[in-house]
Parts: structure tokens; sequence; C-alpha cells
């Protein structure tokens, strides 16, 4: 990273950091005492800050509010033995925002900004990132457009800020999924593959429809046939079947998560076997039905590896394998946590020590 950026810092001077308490901290709602933003104006980025989080004042006509221009990531932070601040393959979300700015019709970021920016966030809030097994700061960068006027077109200016959040563990139990085969979470042509505000948006409803009926969570499928497996809630989801690890592949309306990179990678080291295809429910549900669909398991930033013990399908249940006996997922679950945490050797170059 190149050391290039001017950012003016203005300090909080009323740290909430003595009064948080850390055990048992719910996700994505404490955050720390500083926040960076830069602007996009008259086709460039200036505007570099360091401030208080807080409120950003902004007008009702903005158009990331009216026609959804907004993009986002997910990373996070550990603090290894030596007490130095790692944040865990930065590189890849860097260049999934520009993917995703991109499809948006946004501007890309350049590299020193994105990095730069969180960089000096954390050594601002260090004290924020937790100690605890288990726990992260977690680190959302989002980029929205500001024009403040309304009309079908790009906008003209855009707004990024770096949030950081601590956080503990998202799921403490195998989650109970159903296999969705109405509503769809992506199309082909559409923006699946971006990490777009929108995208979630269309999720939710069919989410509390689950809820409803007693599910943790959805397994999305295709847009055109719901015959295959797409993704997990908002994360991609994982299968053992037949010894062999598989998932569906990344392409217009799947994700490429970098949790999902991560694990496919350690999976190969260890010699297993994967498969990034089309992954059809049939064989799932076949799976369950037979014994040799061994684990099932979403990935993603906010929950690394997320076990689950049950499937839902046409009115059907399927019961899966104890995540206690599981031994592919939480092998490499346990050798992912070490590296990022510092406990096991980054022989794949993944921390970013800032």
């Amino acid at each position: 990273m190149i050391d290039t950026l001017q950012i003016k810092i203005t300090k909080n001077s009323n740290s909430r950091l003595a009064e948080t308490e850390f055990k048992d901290i719910p996700f994505g709602k404490i955050f720390t005492d500083h926040m960076f933003v830069a602007d996009f104006e008259d086709g460039e980025w200036k505007n570099f800050e360091i401030l208080p989080y807080g409120p950003i004042p902004m007008s009702p006509a903005i158009s990331a509010l009216h026609y959804g221009q907004a993009i986002f990531e997910g990373m996070k932070a550990y603090r290894l033995p030596s007490g130095e601040i790692s944040i865990f393959r930065a590189d890849k979300n860097f260049e999934r925002f520009n993917i995703s700015a991109d499809r948006m019709a946004m501007p890309t970021i350049p590299e020193e900004i994105f990095m730069q920016g969180i960089a000096t966030l954390i050594n601002m809030d260090r004290d924020w990132v937790p100690t605890q097994e288990n726990y992260a700061l977690y680190l959302r960068p989002v980029m929205f457009a500001t024009d403040d006027s309304l009309g079908v077109r790009a906008s003209s200016n855009y707004k990024f800020v770096v949030l950081a959040s601590p956080t503990g563990p998202y799921y403490t139990k195998a989650l109970k999924v159903k296999i969705e085969t109405k509503y769809t979470r992506a199309n082909e042509g559409g923006v699946g593959y971006a990490k777009t505000a929108g995208n979630y948006a269309r999720s939710l409803y069919p989410f509390a429809q689950a809820q409803k009926e007693g599910f943790d969570q959805l397994i999305w499928t295709d847009s055109a046939t719901h015959s295959f497996v797409e993704e997990s809630g908002a994360a991609n989801v994982m299968f053992v079947l037949d010894g062999k690890l598989i998932t569906a592949a990344v392409g217009e309306t799947i994700l490429n998560g970098v949790t999902r990179d991560t694990i496919i990678a350690l999976a190969k080291d260890k010699g297993i076997t994967v498969e990034e295809r089309k992954v059809t429910v049939a064989e799932i549900i076949a799976g369950a039905k037979n014994g040799t669909l061994t684990e099932a398991f979403a990935v993603g930033t906010a929950a690394t590896v997320t076990q689950i013990g049950e499937i839902g399908y046409e009115g059907e249940l399927y019961q899966l394998s104890d995540s206690s006996t599981r031994t592919i997922s939480t092998g490499i679950a346990k050798e992912l946590n070490e590296i990022r945490n510092g406990l096991a050797a980054d022989k794949f170059g993944w921390n970013w020590i800032v």
C-alpha cells in the first residue's frame, strides 16, 4: 500500500469504548468511535477524512434512495497473539468492491483510498478490536450515490464510508433451512454477482415468510427452473456429497464469496476433491435421503462456517448428521480460524498487518 492520501482527522472526544460490553455483543449494532469518509465529486475522489462515528447529513432526494445505487463489502480485522492487527484477505474485498461498482455504473475506487482509509480507521480504533476467541472487528465499506435530484440515470456524485463494528459469532447453532422454489435472489443478466443493496432487499420478504414456517434461513434456487442450488441466505452454500466438497460455480447469479474462495483453497490443500458446478436440488435431497450427503454448511464473512442441520423441501424435512460429528467443514473452519487469528502459518499470504 502506498501512503499517498492526506487524510484529515477529527478525533472523537467522547469515546464509547469504556462503556461497551464486549461479551455476547450483537452483530452490527455497536460501532467504534470513528469512520472513514471520502467523496467522489467533479470526476475525482476527494475530501478524505476520519470523523467521529455518527449521522451524515444528506438530502432526501439523493439518488441512492430512489434508484438503488449502493454497494458494500464485509471484512474482518483480528487481534493476533503478538498484539498486531490483521485484516483477512482485504485485497479480495477491494477487488470485488470494484466489480460491484462497475456493474452498478458507479466509479471504481483506487486501491490506496480503499486500503489506506481502512488502515487509518483501524489505527484510530485499535482498542476496539476484540481479544475474545471467535470475536473480530467487522468492517463495512459502503458507497452510495449522492446526487440530490430525481431522474433515472447514474449519479455524478458518491460517498464512500468505512464503518467498524466489534462482533462475536453470528450463529450459535446449526440452521434449519428451506429450499426456496417460488422467490429468487437473483436472475441471469441481473446483479446477483454484485454486492449491492437491492439483492438483500428482495430477499427480505421470502425470508420473513420462511421464518413464519419455523426456518432460520433459505437456500436459493435458480430463477428459471428452481432446480439448481445457488446460495443460502446472504452466504454461499456448500455440501459434502460422497466425500466430495461441492458448491455452485460462481456466475451472474452467485456472489464470488471471499470465504467461499478461502474454503475451496484450504480444501484443495488438504487433498479434498472439490467440484464447482451446477448443483441440483434433486441430488441434495437424494443424498439427504440415502445418507451420502454428510455435511451441509453456509460460508460467508459474517458467519464464516455455519452448519446446516435440517433441510426443508416441498413440505418434507430432512435431518442431516450431527454437526459435532462432521470432519471436513469443521476441520477447514478450524484451520481458517487459526490462520486469520495468527495461530497457524499464513502460507497463503492472506493476512494484512495494519
